[in-house]
Order: structure tokens, then sequence, then C-alpha cells
């Protein structure tokens, strides 16, 4: 496949995955919970904002790059955590972290990879986060903290926002879920699929045997068809804020609270000691009538942007998508789906598409705006989606009327 020429945009790449991927896999990543509204709803509401451009701006040497916590940041942009990387490419969390350093942006590492902590750090150096389930049986959770810590990861990502198991219908429907039990329709799925049976497969199976959950301990270190963590022991019903308080207490790197949605929460997270929060719905996979993170954005950045760094995850799809969140309080964002589609497709250089088409995006939206720097991306910018819409449907009504 010729990357360059035959990948275009996001929804290219993601086609050409949903056709590599077996069934059961894809929609595992790409659908949401119930009805998929929140999935749709995240797009939609990035569709409504709409831009002014500012004209007469020299944009002739216009830049992506900016800081994050004090390190150069090549485009504002970072790799969310994503539990399929290691089932859509063979030990896709090592190609993923890779791709990200090779573009000079942060990998998040998901607490359920089939590649460990250690592994990751070795192999893959670059600016590493962490990304931690804090699950009812609390040691399991600290290891991992200690262990990112020893590794040299950078940042903590706390998701708080899974506190019950959600409504995933279409997994049963497809006879897929972990633990992955085979069943006869998703094992004909998968031999209909035979670059992905051989090329991620069937190398595990050649080689390391099939993928295991590397981060966790002892008896729960299973492969992905035997469970790994009970549901008891993985169970978040429980978390509270004075489990943000003992993180604060024990990371000594950046901490961030990802699942933020009500400025009330991201105000607590900083008084506690977090050093910035993650405006996120879970990508519209836990709550299916979860607001929209770009409708939630603006008031949390109301609420602490002066105080604590701000992320964006959720819907982003196009670089209007990024100029858009920052330009309402962002720092940068986290893209997760369209990377383990990129990944899906070649592995590294795959992953490295998905980053470069973002960045082209945003550097032609910044053109067009009249924004040389991504600092200059501000408010004054957004025509607000009410507004907007209020618009379309006035545009609506004079033209019933006229006819």
């Amino acid at each position: 496949m010729r990357l360059q020429h035959d990948l275009l945009n996001l929804q290219d790449i993601q086609e050409h995955a949903r056709r590599r991927l077996p069934k059961g896999i894809y929609e595992w990543i790409e659908r949401g919970a119930e009805d998929d509204e929140a999935i749709r709803n995240n797009r939609q509401a990035f569709r409504q904002l709409k831009l002014k451009t500012r004209v007469l701006v020299d944009v002739s040497e216009r830049s992506s790059r900016t800081t994050l916590f004090g390190k150069p940041l090549a485009v504002p942009l970072a790799v969310a955590p994503t539990a399929a990387a290691g089932l859509v490419w063979f030990r896709g969390e090592l190609e993923l972290a890779k791709a990200a350093a090779a573009e000079g942006i942060p990998y998040t590492l998901a607490t359920r990879s089939t590649s460990s902590i250690e592994e990751v750090a070795a192999e893959a150096p670059g600016t590493l986060w962490f990304q931690l389930y804090v699950w009812a049986e609390r040691s399991l959770s600290y290891s991992l903290v200690d262990r990112a810590k020893a590794a040299g990861f950078e940042a903590l990502l706390v998701t708080v926002d899974v506190p019950v198991e959600p409504n995933r219908e279409f997994n049963r429907r497809n006879g897929f879920s972990l633990p992955f039990v085979p069943t006869i329709p998703s094992m004909a799925n998968m031999l209909m699929h035979p670059a992905w049976l051989l090329g991620v497969m069937g190398r595990y199976i050649a080689t390391t045997g099939m993928p295991r959950y590397e981060n966790l301990k002892g008896e729960h270190k299973e492969q992905i068809t035997r469970g790994g963590v009970t549901r008891t022991a993985t169970r978040q019903d429980n978390l509270t804020w004075d489990d943000i308080r003992e993180l604060r207490r024990r990371w000594p790197g950046k901490l961030l609270v990802k699942g933020i949605l009500r400025p009330q929460d991201a105000l607590r997270a900083v008084e506690i000691g977090a050093d910035g929060v993650v405006v996120s719905n879970h990508g519209g996979r836990c709550l299916d009538s979860a607001v929209a993170t770009i409708d939630a954005l603006p008031d949390v950045a109301d609420a602490i942007g002066h105080r604590a760094t701000i992320l964006l995850d959720s819907g982003v799809r196009r670089g209007t998508d990024m100029a858009k969140a920052l330009a309402l309080g962002a720092k940068a964002v986290l893209v997760g789906r369209p990377c383990l589609y990129g990944l899906s497709l070649a592995g590294k250089p795959g992953a490295q598409r998905v980053v470069e088409l973002l960045r082209s995006e945003l550097l032609t939206t910044m053109g067009q705006v009249g924004c040389a720097t991504v600092d200059d991306l501000g408010s004054d910018l957004i025509v607000p989606a009410v507004a907007s819409a209020t618009r379309n449907h006035t545009q609506r009504e004079r033209d019933l009327y006229a006819h």
C-alpha cells in the first residue's frame, strides 16, 4: 500500500482498516455503548462549531510546534491509551510508541497492554505516559505505578470514567470480548481475513505464544483467551477522590485525571494536586448519553485554564477539530482509534501517517484562519454551536418561506 497516495485522510485509513480486521476486533475498537449516540455526538459537536477567519495575516511560516509540561512538542497531539494495539498488529504497542517517538509526540501505554512497561521503555524511548486503572485490589494498581516510575515514564493518566462495566451489546452479538472466547462465527470471520490472521496471530503463535496482559503479575498475567485480572479485582465502583490524593503522594511526575466533563470536578482535581485533566467521555464507549467533549471543554477551561493543563480526548478526526479544541482552551488533543487503524495497515509507518495527516490539516487550517502558531488560535475564531445551529435553522425557514 502506498501510504502517501492511497491514504489521504483518516476516513481512508479507517476504511482500509475495516476491510483488513476481523469484524469483532474492528467493532470492538470503533463502536461505543448501546446505540452509539455518544460517538455520533462527539463528531456532530465538532461539525457544528464554525470558524471565523482573520485576514491579511502573514502565515507563510506556520508552525505546529508547541510545548507541553515544559517539553517541546512537534504537534499538539498525543497517542491516547488503547488496549487493542497488540491485536491489530504484532507487538502493536511497541510500534505505536516508536511511531510517536519518531513524530515527536507522547505515547500513552494502556494498563491492559500486551507489551510490558519495561519493554516499551527499553525499545521505544521517547516521551512516555502511562494510563492507570485504579482497581478494587489497589495493590495491583500501585505496583504498576511503581514500575512506570522506575522505567522513566513521565506522566500518569488516571482513568476515572469507567466506574461500572459499560453496556456494549455489539460485543456479545459479534462473539468478541476480552477475555476472548472463540465461537464458530468469530473464528469463521477471522479466517476470512488471512492477512491479519497470519500477520498478527500467526506471528504470536510462532514466536511468543498468544498475547498476554504483560503488565500484570502472577495469577493475573494470563493470555487474552483466559481472562487476566478477575472482575472482582478490577472493579472500579469504589474509586474516590482519596485515591487521587494517594496517587499524587506516590507519583513524582505529572499527574493527569482522565475522564473529566464538569468544571467542578476539574477544579477538585487541581486542588488535590493534579497537573492537568483530560476532558474525555472515553471516546463514547461508556455512557451513551455523555456530553460531547468539545462542548464540555469551554467550561472546564474557564474553571482551571489559568491553573493547570487541559487536554481533550474523544472525537478528533481532522486538523480542524484540533484547531477548535486548541482555540477553546486545550493545550493538546489525544487521538486513539485512528492510530490503531493506521497501525493495523502498516505498523509504525501506518501510525505515523495518521500523525502526518493531522499535522498537515492543522497547518492548513491555521493558514486559512490566519494563525502562524498554535498559540494564536483563540476563542475569538469560534462561532458557538448554538449560534451556528440557530443561524442554520433561520436560513432553512427563510428558504422554506421563499418557496
